[in-house]
């Protein structure tokens, strides 16, 4: 009985230890495409700055973006930023650059 006790004991254990790694490499999986997803977002608007928001193409369908284009406190440079959402997990990069004056 004393051993049927232990052994029930160690699998409860391991099983909840192994839903929980298995959380944590779902929510990495998330988090490594919403941050690729922001720095090609990023570099779009290196080239045309603008605020803008909505969701990904397939098969990205499921994160949806944010832009925002705002002053700096130095002298010719705007602060470009894009935050990507999925679910509760959220990416948020931002850059200085050089403000276009055309």
């Amino acid at each position: 009985m004393i051993s049927l006790a232990i052994i029930g004991g160690l699998l409860v254990t391991l099983i909840y230890t192994l839903n929980y790694q298995l959380g944590i490499a779902d929510r990495h999986g998330v988090v490594t495409i919403a941050t690729t997803l922001a720095k090609e977002k990023m570099y779009e608007m290196e080239k045309s700055p603008v605020d803008s928001s909505g969701y990904f193409r397939d098969p990205w369908s499921g994160f949806q973006y944010e832009t925002k284009v705002l002053e700096s406190s130095f002298p010719g440079m705007i602060e470009i930023g894009v935050v990507v959402r999925s679910g509760k997990d959220e990416v948020e990069l931002s850059e200085l650059i050089i403000e276009n004056r055309e």
